[in-house]
């Protein structure tokens, strides 16, 4: 007789890139609209990491600490913590259609400068943290870059999801980077 399958936790380590205030406010005006609406959003989520961001890797390894040096390194050469990098925060973008449920985001236009830091961070994974494969979907080459605000919203109901939003383009920067380890609840700050 074969034991019962034990639950296996997922561990999740994920480098994110952090916005500026105003367009932090601005995204969390979001996640209060649909939430207010009783629509999933972000905002329910009670954690003091939830915050507005745009995820650059992510693996289900313990590596990326091996690289924090040369990640601050990457992220200190294109001025995050300082000045910041520029972006703009776009369109409404869907995920999944998963058992008609779908993750709704903003996408970030992937503009050329944003690319090649992404591309810098994984240059700076492969060297220093080898021994923790990132997930394609977050790969050069295969990464959405977006900003999440509501996870699970039901088919019927992604037309009021996409009303409320405030779908103008918004400028930004991105000012901060951080590593995020589900894990160990912890956040460390990169930049």
């Amino acid at each position: 007789m074969s034991a019962a399958p034990r639950s296996v936790r997922r561990v999740v380590q994920s480098i994110e890139l952090l916005l500026d205030d105003a367009a932090e406010g601005v995204l969390r005006a979001a996640w209060t609209a649909l939430a207010d609406a009783g629509l999933p959003s972000l905002a329910t989520h009670s954690g003091e990491s939830n915050r507005p961001h745009v995820t650059v890797a992510v693996t289900e390894e313990q590596g990326f600490p091996a690289a924090e040096a040369a990640l601050r390194a990457v992220f200190e050469g294109w001025g995050l913590g300082a000045g910041g990098l520029a972006a703009v925060v776009g369109s409404p973008v869907l995920f999944g259609g998963h058992r008609h449920r779908w993750v709704l985001t903003r996408q970030v236009v992937p503009s050329r400068p944003l690319l090649t830091l992404h591309a810098a961070v994984h240059r700076a994974l492969r060297l220093h943290a080898p021994d923790a494969p990132v997930h394609e979907q977050t790969a050069p080459d295969a990464w959405t870059p977006h900003v999440s605000l509501a996870r699970r919203v039901p088919a019927e109901r992604l037309g009021d999801a996409l009303g409320l939003l405030d779908v103008e383009p918004l400028p930004c920067r991105f000012t901060g980077a951080r590593l995020w380890d589900s894990e160990r609840k912890t956040v460390t700050p990169l930049a």
